[in-house]
């Protein structure tokens, strides 16, 4: 196996206050390697944003790193000096934010941003720049690029945005892309054309991709592995066809049971959704041991005291006592519904 583009080990992001220091990412680990797509996927205020802010660099005051380690290509990029972290982004580092309009500056035409930050990367003539600039906007899917290149932003539709952002994200041929919720303001049939475009670009240019959604769908559709995280901490992970199919984390079961199915089960015997109960803990009131244990119908005593690590399950790895050697021997009677 190739070595990992990306891996992040036991990665802690603390926000600090007048009373306590808040964990909002707490023991976060995982490897991306070349042209895979690592899918991260869990509710609002699971962690997701802020672990792809953490490993770019854009955390924002007072959120900062107090644990672990991100390395990129073998190289440690957690402790950049501001100067050298600035360089990084763009040029090894590649990110599509879920609004368009944030990566694109309204006053300047599109061709010109591109220019720009292809040049800031690599010494090459306007002219070439240009060129280059055209021929990523013509792989990205803009049709008449060469006339194009000089629109403004507001001057295309969102989907067309974004993949002018795309476009823009891949100019300095980055090792690693971070997609953001990349798909969630764009109509559906836009959404699988911006998908399937991602997964071909990255693939053809071996770039690893951690794709951050709340959107299983989109998981499924595009993702070689996942990860689910759950109150700033990794529930499972694993290749998603395992997850989807057999997850094994009660959290993740919930999701998958969650999302509804079109065909004959839809009629008046189909079986109800799953409905996980309560709400993802506040920053400041995440309990002790398995932080899922209050919603979890199967939690035991265990659970409610001792936090569980990943622990191996077929192919994929779960944070949960009831797959591992840890669980319970009498764990049908142990598992009292909360």
């Amino acid at each position: 196996m190739s070595a990992p583009v990306l891996s992040v080990r036991d990665l802690r992001v603390a926000f600090p206050t007048r009373r306590r220091t808040l964990i909002a990412v707490d023991g976060v680990s995982f490897d991306i390697a070349p042209g895979e797509v690592l899918g991260v996927v869990g509710e609002s205020g699971a962690g997701k944003s802020l672990t792809g802010a953490a490993i770019i660099g854009l955390l924002e005051p007072p959120g900062r790193i107090v644990g672990g380690e991100v390395r990129l290509r073998d190289q440690r990029i957690d402790d950049l000096p501001p100067e050298e972290a600035r360089k990084m982004r763009g040029k090894r580092i590649g990110m599509v934010f879920q609004d368009p309009l944030t990566s694109l500056n309204p006053l300047y035409r599109v061709g010109d941003q591109i220019v720009e930050t292809i040049r800031t990367h690599a010494r090459v003539s306007e002219g070439k720049a240009r060129e280059r600039a055209i021929a990523l906007l013509q792989e990205a899917g803009i049709q008449g690029a060469r006339a194009r290149i000089d629109s403004y932003p507001h001057e295309f539709s969102g989907g067309m945005r974004q993949r002018v952002v795309l476009a823009l994200a891949l100019c300095a041929e980055p090792d690693l892309l971070i997609a953001d919720e990349p798909t969630t303001a764009l109509d559906v049939s836009i959404q699988a054309q911006i998908i399937q475009l991602l997964k071909r670009l990255c693939r053809e240019r071996g770039t690893a991709v951690m794709l951050i959604t709340h959107d299983m769908g989109v998981i499924a559709e595009t993702a070689d592995r996942v990860a689910v995280m759950y109150a700033g901490r990794i529930a499972e992970i694993g290749p998603v066809r395992d997850v989807v199919q057999h997850p094994h984390h009660p959290y993740t079961k919930g999701l998958m049971g969650a999302i509804p199915t079109l065909g004959p089960a839809l009629g008046p015997q189909a079986e109800r959704l799953v409905q996980i109960p309560g709400a993802m803990p506040r920053l400041d009131a995440i309990p002790k041991g398995c932080a899922f244990h209050p919603r979890c119908a199967l939690a035991f005593e265990r659970c409610r005291a001792e936090r569980p690590e990943a622990m191996p399950v077929g192919p994929s790895q779960a944070a949960c006592w009831l797959v591992g050697e840890g669980a319970a021997p009498n764990a049908a009677s142990a598992r009292a519904p909360l």
